[in-house]
């Protein structure tokens, strides 16, 4: 492993639901605090890191409970829980002695500033860490889709894709012993085997921008930095100018 980073500048997709860990709580303050022993660790290389969060432990829209609710309120109440993650996160990354800054897709100034391009790449080059909240500020768009295109617009090296398992399998191991790992693929392999690791629209645009996707395990601790240090971990997606 090097122990140069491999990456500048990275775009990290968390789970609103790893947020919780283990606990029936829907924000587990030890998940907090190893989450942000991992990213200072990274930070501390000169990395500059932005990360998207999901809501899904609080609020999933497309759960058995949203199950009759209008699509649009249940997304906009999806991307509401992303800001109530995204400043828990912020919290918990300051009192580590870190600058977190929060940017929101939809406007909440007494909250967060608004998203802009301009601005997330200066607090980047700042050495912030930026949280992006609120998804888009779209209905029916993923927070894959925002990691992905937030990865794209802050010139990301990479979007890496925190899991809970070991990376990209033939199916689901949780659910299936026979599943194959698949170290290495290109963002057509993934689209067209509809490997349910993000979803299409988020992989189509990381491959329209030659965006590497690399998925691993988050919940183990050191995972982060020994990604950005070389080690074979996980699976990575593109990049290279795969197609």
């Amino acid at each position: 492993m090097s122990a140069e980073p491999i990456y500048k500048r990275i775009l990290l997709k968390l789970s609103g639901e790893s947020l919780a860990g283990d606990s029936a709580l829907s924000i587990d303050t030890q998940v907090l605090d190893q989450m942000t022993s991992d990213l200072q660790l990274v930070v501390n290389l000169g990395v500059e890191v932005g990360i998207v969060i999901g809501g899904g432990n609080i609020f999933r829209g497309l759960s058995a409970k949203a199950k009759g609710m209008n699509r649009v309120a249940a997304d906009h109440m999806g991307m509401l829980a992303t800001v109530i993650n995204a400043i828990a996160l912020g919290d918990a990354i300051k009192r580590r002695g870190m600058t977190a800054s929060i940017l929101t897709a939809i406007e909440m100034k007494e909250i967060a500033a608004p998203f802009s391009q301009r601005k997330a790449q200066q607090e980047l080059s700042e050495g912030k860490i930026v949280i992006f909240a609120a998804g888009t500020g779209n209905p029916f768009f993923t927070t894959d889709t925002a990691a992905a295109l937030r990865g794209v617009e802050i010139e990301a090296d990479v979007l890496l894709k925190g899991t809970r398992v070991d990376g990209i399998f033939s199916a689901d191991p949780e659910k299936d012993s026979n599943a194959i790992f698949l170290p290495k693929l290109t963002y057509n392999e993934v689209i067209n085997k509809n490997l349910r690791v993000m979803d299409q629209t988020a992989f189509a645009l990381c491959r329209e921008n030659n965006l590497a996707v690399h998925v691993f395990n988050m919940e183990i601790p050191g995972n982060l930095l020994k990604v950005m240090q070389g080690a074979a971990i996980g699976s990575v997606v593109g990049g290279n100018d795969a197609k």
